[in-house]
């Protein structure tokens, strides 16, 4: 369990907020050529069909989302945890951080300086519904002391194919930055899409990176700050 923080946050995203990339690609490429199978070779083909339905927005995008990675993390079946941290190592240079937005990656630094200038305490937690061992190798990147991703289930050390917790997004997100932050100070809140809200609801200064159409009516009509990456 990871340890509660009753001291200033601050809190990122990092799809679409830190990097361009979408992290299932990085996925779904490390298990085609590390743990193939003939699931993980038609796994983006059948699910076509509702990509498409998805962009139309005749269903939900995160309920969707959320059930990609619960059924990309059946794909994982048998992997060792080590192999499962070198994926996100792999993952993370070979794709997201090569991806990296840089106005946010520097936002999210000056923040940090910031606030670590008027409390030394001031804790970085990185929120993202990536795997976790995605999760914490980008933490390392951007120097986060937490990363807050989507548990693989895991018996004795090997992934059993699902997952330990439901995906972190939208209200379970910021569920769990609350039980983090322990009643300390979210500082800042960087986020990138409508799913962010609840957890960028949370924060004094509430960041929108490059906003979805949702996000930033939010931002605009709260006055929240939009940061447009160049």
């Amino acid at each position: 369990m990871l340890p509660a923080m009753t001291r200033p946050i601050i809190v990122s995203d990092m799809d679409g907020t830190l990097s361009t990339a979408e992290t299932w690609r990085g996925v779904h490429a490390w298990i085609l050529a590390n743990h193939p199978s003939a699931a993980a070779r038609r796994f983006v083909t059948v699910r076509l069909p509702m990509v498409a339905v998805v962009r139309l927005g005749l269903r939900d995008r995160e309920r969707f989302r959320a059930r990609w990675q619960q059924d990309q993390a059946r794909l994982l079946r048998g992997v060792p945890a080590d192999q499962l941290d070198a994926m996100g190592e792999w993952i993370v240079d070979s794709l997201l951080w090569p991806s990296r937005r840089e106005a946010a990656v520097k936002a999210l630094a000056a923040a940090v300086r910031d606030a670590r200038a008027a409390d030394p305490r001031t804790e970085v937690i990185l929120a993202t519904g990536a795997y976790e061992p995605i999760g914490r190798a980008f933490a390392r990147r951007v120097g986060a002391d937490v990363a807050l991703g989507t548990p693989l289930e895991l018996r004795d050390g090997v992934a059993t194919g699902g997952l330990a917790k439901p995906v972190q997004s939208g209200a379970e997100k910021a569920a769990a930055v609350r039980t983090l932050a322990a009643g300390g100070e979210v500082v800042a809140a960087f986020g990138d899409t409508s799913a962010d809200i609840p957890f960028l609801e949370l924060a004094r200064r509430p960041v929108a990176v490059a906003p979805d159409a949702a996000l930033r009516r939010v931002a605009e009509g709260r006055g929240w700050e939009i940061l447009e990456p160049g």
